[in-house]
C-alpha cells in the first residue's frame, strides 16, 4: 500500500505519538472527536478536533487506549442530501468495538485486539472438498443440554467439544454463520415487540456482535467478547472446520431517511448512500438505504473490513448478502467489471479467501445469476427452484393432471454444474447449490406445506414468498398418516440427496439433516425462540434422516467423479472435470424425447473422473421422477464390469438390498427415488 494513499489507516490506530484516528468526509466543514468519562459515559471528558487533509480528516491524541469510549461530532452544510447534525454523537465506521450505555447509546471503543493464536491455522479446504453448513450463531447450540446452560447459544458454545464433535461426525467441511458484524433491529420490530433474529441489519462492519457472547465475555471488559469470537475461530480451524461469515455490505441499519442516525449518515449522507438530487434515497435492497459503491471510500471500507476479518480473525471466507449491490457503479447498474468486485478477488491480502455472492438484489436489473467475475461461486436459485419442482410441484402436478410439466433434462443440466449458467472458464465451482436456506421452508416444511404459515410474524401473513415450490402430499402441516409420512421423508431424502450428489459446492442448511420444521413459517426473522432454534431432542425417524446425510456427504468425499473441478469439452480429456455419459431406463444413450419428455422422468447418469490428484473413479446416478414402479437397464459402458450400490433413496438402510449387478442387467426401482453406484 503506498504511503500516499489518501484513504490509508481509516479508523484508529496505535502510534508512538499515541493513537491516531482518521475519518473520511467529504462534505464535513468540521469533526471533533469526543473521548467521554470513564466513569459516566455520557459525559464527555475531552474533545480533539480533526484536522483535515483532502477528505480524511485526523488527530492523534495519548487519550485514545483500549478501553477507551469515543465518538464523533460532525458538521456541515445543511440541504436535501445532507444530515449533519454536530449534538449528535456518531460512531467511528471503522470502530473494532461497541458498548452501550445505560440509556442505551451506542459508543465506539479502542479495542485491545491482543489474542495468542498458537499453532492453529486455516484448514485451506479445496472448493471441490468444501461443504457448508449454514447455521445461525445462536440458534445452533442454544437448545443443546450436552452443553453448559451459560455457553449455550454462544460463540464459546458453537465452539465447544460438543458442538464440534456433531460437526464433524456429520461430515460438513465449513460453517456459514448468519450475520456477526454487531447489528440491532429494526424500529419497526422494536416497535412490535419483536426483533430481528438473523442479523441483516449491520451496525457496525468491524466488531463482532456482542449478544451472541457469553455474559461472562459481555461484561468481561476490553476485548473480551473479540476474544470469544477468536477462541471459537481457533477451535474450529484445530478441528478442520472453516468458518464463514454472512456479511452485509450492501444497507446499514439506519434505515430509510428519519430512520436512526448513528454513523454514516450524520458524517456524510450525500456520499454514502445513493440517492436523488432532493434527498430521495435510491433503495436496491429493500431496507431502506443502499451504500453508494461507485465512491471509492465506500468500496475501501468493504476490502479493509474483509482484510481485517480474513486476516486478524483468521475467517476462512464471506457471503455477501445481495451481492448485486456492490456491483452498482454509476446510474446504479449492476456491472460484473465493478472495480470492487474484481477488488476483492485480487487484494493480496484475500488470496486463498472463499467468495461467495448472493447475486441478486431487489433493484432494476437486480438478478444477476452466472455474471459475477471468475473467482466468485453464487448462490444458484435456478438450481434450488428446479429441484424443488422436479421432486415437488412437478410431483403434484402428475397427480392432478396425470403427467408432470417437464421432462428429466432441465433437472440434468443442474447437476451436471449449471454449464448453462456458468461460463466454461468458471466451471462448476462457481455454483454453490442449495435447496433450502435460512429464508424460506426448512426441508421438512418444502415436503408439508402448500401455503406459508406466518401469521407470527405480525403482517397478516402478507411477508414471506408465496412461490415455495413445496408441496404437501396431501394433507397441509402435521399429519398421523404413516403413508403420508414416509412419503414425505423419502422426497426429503431425494432432495439432498440430489444436493449432495450434483456438480459445484453443496450448501446444507443447518437442521435439515434431521428434518427440522419451523411449522409452516417461511420468513422467521423475527422469531428468537424454540421456532428457529435447532432441538436436540429427536425421534427415530430423524436420527434415521441424520445417518442418511452422513453417508451421503461420506460418499461425496469418497467419489471424486461427483465433485468436478473443470466443465470438459466434448472430445478431450479436461483435468479435473468428470467424463459425463448419458442413458434412459433401457440403458440406450439419452434421445431427445427421453430428454424433453414429461413421461420419461427416468435417467442414468455415469460420470469418469479425470483425475489430478485423487485416484481413477467412476460413478453411475439413476434418478426416477415419477410416482410409478419402473425397471432400468444397468448400461453397459467399456470398462465397466460391475455396479455396486452405494445408496438407494427408497430406503434409509440398504443393507439387506442385493449390491453388486453387471451391466445389461434390469433392476426395479421404486416410485421417485434415486440410485448411487460405484462403477467399476
Amino acid at each position: 500500500m503506498s504511503p500516499a494513499d489518501p484513504l490509508r489507516n481509516l479508523g484508529v490506530r496505535h502510534t508512538s505519538r499515541g493513537g491516531e484516528i482518521r475519518v473520511w468526509s467529504a462534505h464535513a466543514t468540521s469533526i471533533e472527536l469526543c473521548i467521554f468519562d470513564d466513569d459516566d459515559p455520557n459525559w464527555v471528558a475531552k474533545r480533539v478536533p480533526l484536522t483535515r487533509d483532502g477528505d480524511v480528516w485526523q488527530a492523534t491524541t495519548r487519550s485514545l487506549v483500549p478501553g477507551a469510549a469515543y465518538a464523533l461530532s460532525v458538521d456541515g452544510p445543511s440541504g436535501p442530501t445532507h444530515d449533519f447534525d454536530p449534538e449528535r454523537f456518531l460512531l467511528d465506521p471503522y470502530a473494532r468495538g461497541l458498548e452501550r450505555t445505560p440509556d442505551g447509546a451506542w459508543r465506539s471503543y479502542v479495542q485491545d485486539d491482543s489474542f495468542d493464536w498458537g499453532d492453529a491455522r486455516k484448514p485451506g479446504t479445496p472448493l471441490d472438498h468444501t461443504i457448508v453448513y449454514e447455521a445461525h450463531a445462536k440458534g445452533l447450540t442454544k437448545l443443546n443440554p450436552d452443553i453448559p446452560e451459560e455457553l449455550r447459544g454462544t460463540y464459546a458454545g458453537l465452539a465447544h467439544p460438543s458442538t464440534i464433535a456433531y460437526l464433524k461426525e456429520l461430515g460438513v467441511t465449513a460453517v456459514e454463520l448468519l450475520p456477526v458484524h454487531q447489528f440491532v433491529s429494526e424500529q419497526r420490530l422494536r416497535k412490535m415487540g419483536l426483533v430481528n433474529y438473523w442479523g441483516y441489519n449491520t451496525l457496525a462492519f468491524f466488531s463482532p456482535h456482542a449478544g451472541y457472547a457469553t455474559r461472562e465475555a459481555q461484561f468481561g471488559g476490553t476485548g473480551a467478547v473479540l476474544r470469544e469470537f477468536k477462541g471459537m475461530v481457533k477451535l474450529l480451524h484445530e478441528a478442520g472446520l472453516e468458518v464463514i461469515l454472512d456479511v452485509v455490505y450492501n444497507h446499514t441499519s439506519e434505515e430509510g431517511p428519519g430512520g436512526p442516525t448513528s454513523s454514516f449518515r450524520g458524517i456524510d449522507n450525500a456520499s454514502y448512500y445513493r440517492q436523488t438530487p432532493d434527498g430521495a434515497y435510491i433503495d436496491t435492497t429493500g431496507c431502506g438505504n443502499t451504500l453508494n459503491f461507485e465512491l471509492p471510500a465506500a468500496q475501501r471500507l468493504v476490502l479493509d473490513s474483509l482484510r481485517y476479518w480474513a486476516n486478524e480473525v483468521q475467517i476462512d471466507g464471506f457471503r455477501f448478502d445481495l451481492a448485486a449491490t456492490l456491483g452498482r457503479g454509476e446510474g446504479a447498474e449492476f456491472s460484473p467489471d465493478h472495480p470492487l468486485l474484481h477488488a476483492i478477488l485480487d487484494d493480496p491480502a484475500l488470496q486463498g479467501v472463499k467468495m461467495i455472492a448472493e447475486p441478486w438484489d431487489v433493484g432494476l436489473g437486480g438478478w444477476q445469476v452466472g455474471n459475477f467475475p471468475d473467482g466468485w461461486s453464487e448462490w444458484n436459485d435456478g438450481y434450488r427452484d428446479r429441484m424443488r419442482n422436479f421432486w415437488l410441484r412437478d410431483i403434484a402436478g402428475a397427480r392432478e393432471s396425470g403427467t408432470a410439466s417437464e421432462g428429466i433434462g432441465s433437472l440434468a443440466r443442474r447437476l451436471a454444474g449449471s454449464n448453462h449458467v456458468f461460463s466454461l472458464e468458471r466451471g462448476p465451482l462457481a455454483s454453490v447449490n442449495f435447496i433450502t436456506a435460512h429464508d424460506g421452508f426448512t426441508a421438512a416444511d418444502l415436503v408439508a406445506y402448500d401455503r406459508k404459515h406466518n401469521l407470527g410474524n405480525g403482517e397478516n401473513n402478507r411477508d414471506g414468498s408465496n412461490d415455495n415450490k413445496s408441496f404437501n402430499h396431501g394433507v397441509e402441516g402435521p399429519t398421523s398418516d404413516e403413508q403420508v409420512l414416509a412419503i414425505r421423508r423419502k422426497a426429503v431424502r431425494n432432495l439432498l440427496g440430489t444436493l449432495l450428489l450434483s456438480a459445484g459446492i453443496p450448501m446444507l442448511t443447518a437442521g435439515d439433516e434431521f428434518g427440522r420444521s419451523q411449522r409452516g413459517n417461511n420468513n422467521a426473522y423475527c422469531h428468537d425462540s424454540e421456532l428457529t432454534w435447532l432441538s436436540w431432542d429427536r425421534s427415530e425417524w430423524q436420527q434415521d434422516l441424520f445417518e442418511v446425510v452422513k453417508t451421503l456427504i461420506r460418499l461425496r468425499r469418497e467419489n471424486p467423479a461427483l465433485r468436478p473441478v473443470r466443465f470438459g469439452r466434448w472430445g478431450e480429456t479436461t483435468p479435473s472435470a468428470s467424463q459425463m455419459d448419458w442413458y434412459n431406463k433401457s440403458g440406450e444413450t439419452m434421445t431427445l424425447e427421453d430428454w424433453d419428455s414429461p413421461e420419461e422422468r427416468t435417467l442414468q447418469y455415469l460420470a469418469a473422473s479425470t483425475p489430478e490428484f485423487e485416484e481413477f473413479n467412476r460413478i453411475l446416478l439413476v434418478v426416477h421422477g415419477l410416482e410409478t414402479d419402473v425397471s432400468v437397464t444397468l448400461p453397459a459402458h467399456e470398462g465397466v464390469e460391475r455396479y455396486t450400490l452405494l445408496w438407494d433413496s427408497g430406503h434409509d438402510d440398504i443393507s439387506n438390498i442385493e449390491g453388486v449387478h453387471r451391466p445389461g442387467e434390469e433392476l426395479p426401482m421404486a416410485p421417485t427415488s434415486i440410485l448411487l453406484f460405484r462403477a467399476d
